[in-house]
This record gives C-alpha cells, structure tokens and sequence, in this order.
C-alpha cells in the first residue's frame, strides 16, 4: 500500500508541475464568466460520476460561496436533479440527459461548463455541442485528448494524463483557480 501511495503522489506532482501552462486559458475563463455575469447570464454545468460532483461543486461555489462574502451567482448543476435525469434517461436515452436540458434552459450568452475526465462520455459531448448551437460559450473540464468534447468548447483545460483520479485532482485545483478572480470580482474587490 505504502508504494501505491508514493506512486499515486509522485504523478500528482509531476502532473501539478505540468498544469502551470493552462493559467493563463483559466483566466481567459474566468475573465468571460464575469463578462457573462455582467451581461446577465448564468452558468450552467454537467459531468457524470465524480465529474458531477466537480459540476455540483462549482454551482454551490458560485451560488454559496467560494472565499468572500458576496452576493449569489447564478449556477445551476444540470446533474444534480434526479427526477429530470431519470426521467430524460427513461424516456428518451442517457446520452440526452444533459443535451434536453440545455435546449430547455440555456439562452445566447450563458456559460455551459462539461466535465469529462476522458472527453468521451456521449452526454457531455451532445450537451457542450447543443450548448454552443444556442450561441453559450462552452467551457470543458477533461483529460487526456479531450476529444470528441473537445470540438465543442471554446475554451478548454485539458489536464495531459489518462488517469481518471489525477485528472479530477487537477479539477478541482484549476475549478478554485477559476472560481477566485469571480469571487473577488462578485465581492467588489478591484481587479
């Protein structure tokens, strides 16, 4: 066990060392969510297993808090409402969960953000692609190659591994990186 775990660190920090070059992408990011805010948008996100906590994570970041006290950001999770997901699942297909969704609530200039550790995962790929059809600007969270989701975003963090737990590792790292320069502009605080 011990061995597992000086390997499972040591490709945490070799991948950590290598996420330095998507910094300046996070801040294009976050710069276009406050566009998106000021606008009067909202953002929207999805992902599946543990990518839907990491969409849940940064809805209730948003929504709640992330650091400051500040007024709520508009954020809704599209994984994080059974009823609708088992319903679409049911009666149309799983590959449409997020896709159906989209087309019901995103307008021209909202935020979508897809999570998808592989960029493979069908309903992430429809949503992002429906998403960018409604003129959201896309946001995709993956790995590896990112594709096909990849085709589908406009902006996008790829973490370079095939590892599912080291990618969502940096997700959540490059999702708090995201979220501050929002936090502090949502506070008031200049930029």
């Amino acid at each position: 066990m011990a061995d597992d775990a000086q390997q499972s660190l040591a490709e945490h920090r070799a991948l950590l060392e290598q996420i330095e070059q998507l910094l300046p992408t996070v801040g294009e990011i976050a710069q276009r969510l406050i566009e998106t805010y000021e606008a009067g948008g909202r953002l929207f996100s999805f992902g599946n297993g543990g990518s839907s906590c990491d969409a849940q994570h940064v809805a209730e970041e948003l929504v709640a808090r992330y650091r400051r006290e500040r007024r709520p950001l508009a954020a809704t999770s599209l994984s994080a409402d059974a009823s609708v997901l088992t319903c679409i699942a049911n009666d149309y297909s799983f590959d449409e969960v997020f896709e159906r969704q989209v087309r019901g609530l995103v307008r021209p200039g909202d935020m979508v953000v897809g999570f998808t550790t592989s960029g493979r995962s069908a309903n992430v790929v429809r949503g992002l692609a429906a998403a960018r059809e409604l003129g959201a600007t896309t946001v995709l969270f993956t790995g590896g190659d990112g594709r096909p989701a990849l085709d589908h975003a406009d902006h996008a963090l790829v973490v370079p591994s095939q590892s599912t737990a080291r990618v969502q590792e940096m997700h959540v790292l490059l999702l708090h990186v995201l979220l501050d320069p929002v936090d502090a502009w949502a506070a008031g605080e200049a930029s």
